[in-house]
This record gives C-alpha cells, sequence and structure tokens, in this order.
C-alpha cells in the first residue's frame, strides 16, 4: 500500500443513493483475489451498455468526469455486502477518495484499509459538493481538511490508527511488522517467565 497523504484532484459526482457494493462491482467479478485490474469491472452494469460500449447516461463517462481521482457520492455509498473488492475495483479504476455524508461502516473500514481515503462529511458541505461537480479539492490526510477553490476548509475526521496507516503507507499487517523486534522481545520474556 502507498502512503496517501494528499489528494489533488477535481470531482466526478455520482448523485445516486444507496449505490450498493454490487453495483460498485458485481458479484460474477469476485473470482480473483488480485487487486490489479478489477477497475474495468468498476460500476460495471452501470457503466457499459449490453454491447460492451460505454453507456452514455453514466456520470463517470462524461469527459468531465475523466481524470478525477475525488468521487463525491450520493447518501449511503458502499451499503449492502461486506466485500474488500469494491474498494480494490475503485483505486483500480482511479478514484483514490469518496466524499458523502453517509458511508456504509463495513465499506467504510475496508475502504481506509486498502487505502482508499473514505470521508463522512455534514450534510451541507455534501450537499454544496454534489451541487459543484468538477470542482477542484486538495485532501490533506494528515491535517483531516479539504481544501475548496476559494480558500475555504473542510474538516474530517479519521480513526487515529487509519490515519497513521495512511499516512505511512502500511496495512494492518505492515503495522504489526513494523513492530516485529518488539513483538519477538516480548514474547521471549513470556517464554522466560512461564
Amino acid at each position: 500500500m502507498k502512503s496517501v497523504t494528499r489528494i489533488h484532484s477535481r470531482t466526478a459526482v455520482l448523485r445516486d443513493e444507496n449505490i450498493d457494493t454490487d453495483r460498485i462491482i458485481p458479484a460474477r467479478f469476485l473470482t480473483t483475489t488480485e487487486r490489479a485490474g478489477l477497475g474495468k469491472f468498476c460500476f460495471n452494469d452501470w457503466r457499459y451498455t449490453q454491447d460492451g460500449g460505454n453507456n452514455p447516461a453514466f456520470p463517470l463517462n462524461q469527459p468531465e468526469a475523466h481524470g478525477c481521482s475525488i468521487l463525491v457520492a450520493g447518501r449511503n455509498f458502499g451499503c449492502g455486502s461486506s466485500r474488500e473488492h469494491a474498494p480494490w475495483a475503485l483505486l483500480d479504476y482511479g478514484i483514490q477518495a469518496v466524499l458523502c455524508s453517509e458511508i456504509a461502516d463495513i465499506f467504510r473500514g475496508n475502504a481506509l484499509k486498502n487505502g482508499l481515503l473514505a470521508i463522512v462529511l455534514a450534510d451541507a458541505e455534501h450537499h454544496w459538493l454534489l451541487q459543484h461537480p468538477g470542482v477542484e479539492l486538495s485532501i490533506d490526510v494528515r491535517e483531516q481538511a479539504i481544501e475548496l477553490p476559494d480558500g475555504g476548509r473542510i474538516h474530517f475526521t479519521l480513526e487515529p490508527f487509519a490515519r497513521h496507516c495512511l499516512l505511512n503507507g502500511v496495512d494492518q499487517l505492515g503495522f504489526l511488522l513494523q513492530h516485529n523486534d518488539a513483538i519477538t522481545h516480548y514474547e521471549h520474556h513470556q517464554e522466560k517467565a512461564a
């Protein structure tokens, strides 16, 4: 996992509410544990027409959404079944951050563990971003702030451990491995005491 300290991008907007994990990546694509390549299946049934072409009605297929790495989504994003493939697909597609007034807890946990910044906003801030697609934002993970084009800031909160892992580019296993010497030292002393 690479460190996530700052993200600067225009926003792409998906106004739909209750976008579940099956809509993010349909269950039929969950046959792999490889992260690479899942981006082509991201929003598959919404993004493509039946003949495999790009669906012109899908918001992320619009020219103004190309290259955007910040997704502003409708309320209750990532609901439904738990699957790590959903954040993997979004990351592989090029999305680095999801902003919303309500993000499903399991999805948010999976996202943060895998390097996808999932930020819960107040309703008014979320509404403003939904109404201004394509706005340029800078997200500072260390400061836990989103910088707006007019110089204003939106503050957000990350759980301290998730923030530490994002800033240092480690997942839970990587964090434990960073403390391998201390763990070995503790185990050695426990064996002596027994």
